[in-house]
């Protein structure tokens, strides 16, 4: 048993972009534009790269009223599908496509728009469009592309053809630089992909467990692709020490990078649950680890853990400030924006990812927070993942397999369902914690630190045991 302060929490959820995003592309190809005097106007811009695609489809209304709609459209190629779609319910058959509304945005007056997309796939060629409908009415008016259409197939844009091939095996070297795409995180060929690691504790108290062993563990016996580096601000963490705290997580990055993990920095804000309180920590901090880390492409930035007791307006104006202080250095980097009710969505404080649909982060390149504990948490909140993740770039940057206090035994069950959620959505996510707290969502067993083997299965807790073996399955990152 450890004689250290607990942790004030620890987790205090309670209870059992955007939209379509706008994506930064070095080419549109190409954009169709169908008009109808009575029926609707179609916008379709597409981003595409060899093999894959990220199509943008603006909807306007020039007829009645509508409470629902169904978009219909055929692809010109054979080759042509839709892979995961967002804004709407979207379904293929043959060549021919459907996309209908969602609840929230069903709803069409006259000269009112919407806008859904998806991702997809090709073989051949990736022609768009030409001819759509809404709800049955041919958009049948006159077609003026803003491009001229291609007569070949569209050279990759994103990534570039001349993407090599990975030259390691780590996750860092095979995937390289990461970004966001649609709804997914996606490496450096531009295919989706899945990040599975562990969340260290509180560096404050656990410092003696993040060392070359241990993360030699986490990368070679886990075969994990991620660390997650939590920084407490308050409780004897970040604020009583910036610079001492500064040093100890570039220096656990550089131990990761050597290892091809990815590392993503964790600004660990929980109490008190206004991350505006730590604003100018925040700027001065993350100003310093971006510059320094800059060059690095293993990087990821979590610019807030748990906001709570605030509204989601309070966390995007603080989002809207902080992230213009990591693109100053680092302008390619994914970062990851906290949501409300202790990054659950909304869905501990009563309410739910449509806040952040219609009052996205106002940046590119972004992702939202989701956090779990898999005995408290269920049905209904895998429901709102499940609703939101059509929607949303989400990255499950903190989860733990017992209760929201950190502790318990092991919910087998609802950790699995969530677990092959995740997997099935393409969600990443880091588990707490990799530590040997005496707590039951803690990987290794009380003492484990102080004694410095942490491979094999003898130094691990159920938790530990039940993580090690979902993330040693193989990730299979495409590269292609």
């Amino acid at each position: 048993m450890f004689s250290i302060p607990r942790p004030s929490r620890r987790h205090l959820l309670v209870g059992g972009a955007v939209g379509a995003l706008a994506l930064a592309a070095t080419a549109v190809l190409p954009s169709t534009n169908a008009m109808a005097a009575t029926g609707c106007a179609v916008t379709y811009t597409t981003n595409s790269w060899q093999g894959g695609f990220t199509a943008t489809v603006t909807v306007k209304n020039l007829g009645d009223p509508v409470n629902d709609w169904t978009l219909g459209f055929s692809f010109p190629d054979a080759g042509q599908r839709v892979v995961q779609g967002w804004s709407a319910t979207w379904q293929q058959s043959g060549s021919a496509v459907t996309a209908r509304s969602m609840s929230y945005n069903g709803s069409l007056g006259t000269g009112a728009s919407t806008t859904v997309g998806f991702n997809g796939s090709w073989t051949g060629a990736n022609p768009a469009p030409t001819a759509f409908t809404l709800n049955g009415t041919a958009c049948t008016g006159g077609t003026t592309p803003t491009t001229p259409p291609p007569t070949t197939t569209p050279p990759p844009t994103t990534p570039p053809p001349t993407t090599p091939p990975p030259t390691g095996t780590t996750p860092v070297a095979i995937n390289g630089q990461l970004r966001v795409c649609g709804v997914n995180l996606c490496n450096r060929y531009g295919r989706p992909i899945q990040l599975r690691g562990m969340s260290s504790h509180g560096l404050q108290w656990f410092a003696n467990c993040y060392n070359d062993a241990s993360l030699d563990a986490l990368a070679k016996d886990w075969q994990a692709d991620l660390f997650r580096i939590s920084m407490y601000v308050q409780e004897q963490g970040y604020e009583t020490n910036p610079t001492g705290f500064t040093n100890q997580v570039n220096s656990l990055v550089d131990k990761a990078e050597a290892r091809g993990l990815y590392a993503l920095i964790d600004f660990h804000t929980l109490t008190p649950g206004d991350p505006m309180y730590n604003l100018d920590r925040a700027k001065t901090f993350f100003a310093a680890v971006s510059a320094r880390n800059a060059a690095k492409n293993n990087v990821i930035y979590e610019i807030t853990n748990e906001p709570n007791g605030v509204s989601w307006s309070t966390i995007r104006n603080y989002a809207e400030q902080v992230i213009p202080v990591i693109r100053a250095n680092d302008p390619d980097a994914v970062v990851i924006v906290g949501t409300r009710g202790w990054s659950s969505l909304g869905v501990s404080e009563g309410g739910n990812s449509d806040e952040i649909v219609n009052n996205p982060v106002r940046a590119d390149n972004i992702m939202y927070t989701f956090h779990f504990y898999a005995a408290s948490h269920k049905d209904n909140y895998r429901n709102e993942v499940q609703r939101a993740a059509s929607r949303l770039p989400l990255f499950v940057t903190e989860f733990g397999t017992v209760t929201y206090t950190g502790d318990g035994a092991v919910d087998t069950a609802s950790s699995t369902a969530w677990l092959d959620l995740l997997d099935r959505l393409k969600i990443s996510y880091a588990n707490w914690t990799y530590s040997d707290a005496s707590e039951g969502s803690a990987a290794f067993r009380p003492g484990t630190c102080a004694g410095g083997t942490y491979a094999g299965t003898s130094v691990l807790t159920d938790s530990g045991n039940f993580m090690r073996n979902r993330i040693r399955t193989p990730d299979n990152f495409p590269t292609s």
